[in-house]
């Protein structure tokens, strides 16, 4: 059993990169996840049940947008009522502008 067993953890930006990383973490450490972000369903899903099968944790997706107040608190609310608690939150979500540098705007 990891240190984190019969924790319960959300977080926010984690269908990708550092995100999913920490998610994974803490799936590896025997805490429930509930991964949150934007992006392909398909690709999720199969992150979603990965972290199920690798881990022998719970694991939960949420698509709700952080620019919607809400669609964070339903999240929140949801992610307490399927596992019974949340005990750690990870707000990681970020929005990136991508562009070439010489075409990058000096507001960005």
């Amino acid at each position: 059993m990891g240190s984190l067993s019969s924790k319960n953890a959300l977080v926010t930006g984690s269908t990708s990169g550092i995100g999913l990383a920490i998610a994974r973490a803490f799936a590896d450490e025997g805490a429930n996840v509930t991964i949150n972000g934007l992006g392909d369903a398909a690709a999720i899903e199969q992150e979603r049940a990965g972290i199920e099968k690798d881990f022998g944790v719970k694991c939960r997706y949420s698509g709700a947008n952080m620019m919607e107040g809400a669609a964070v608190s339903a999240m929140i609310h949801e992610a307490e009522e399927a596992f019974g608690s949340l005990d750690i939150l990870v707000n990681n979500a970020g929005i990136q502008h991508v562009a070439p540098i010489e075409e990058f705007p000096d507001d960005k």
